[in-house]
C-alpha cells in the first residue's frame, strides 16, 4: 500500500485493489481527498477495476460520502470499472438512508 495522503487523522492508501480511507472524515480534508484519489485514478488505465474501501471511516461523514461519490464519477467518466465498495457500519446506514445503496457496488457491511 502506498501512502498518498495523512492529514488531520485521516490517512489514504492506495493499493492492488483500489483506494483505502481511514478515520474521521470532515469537511476539512474532504476537498483534499477527492482530489488526491481523483488523482490516483486519473493514473490508471481504462478497463481497471477498483475497490473503495472506506470500511476504516469512524462515524457517520456525509463528507465521507460525497467523496466516494466523486471518486465513483471519475472512476467511470475515465473507464474504470468500480468493482466494489466496502463501508463501515454508520458509513453504510448513512448510505442506505440517503437512497445511495442502489447507485453503488456495495460489499458486506465491515
Amino acid at each position: 500500500m502506498s501512502l498518498l495522503l495523512d492529514r488531520s487523522g485521516v490517512r489514504l492508501t492506495a493499493g492492488a485493489e483500489g483506494l483505502a480511507v481511514s478515520g474521521v472524515v470532515g469537511f476539512d480534508v474532504a476537498a483534499a481527498l477527492a482530489a488526491t484519489g481523483s488523482d490516483w485514478l486519473a493514473t490508471q488505465p481504462a478497463g481497471t477495476r477498483v475497490d473503495f474501501d472506506l470500511s476504516g471511516v469512524a462515524g457517520v461523514s456525509s463528507a465521507a460520502l460525497s467523496v466516494l461519490l466523486e471518486w465513483t464519477r471519475r472512476a467511470r467518466a475515465a473507464g474504470l470499472e468500480v468493482r466494489a465498495v466496502h463501508l463501515s457500519a454508520p458509513l453504510s446506514r448513512l448510505t442506505r438512508l440517503a437512497g445511495l445503496d442502489r447507485l453503488l457496488p456495495l460489499d458486506e457491511v465491515a
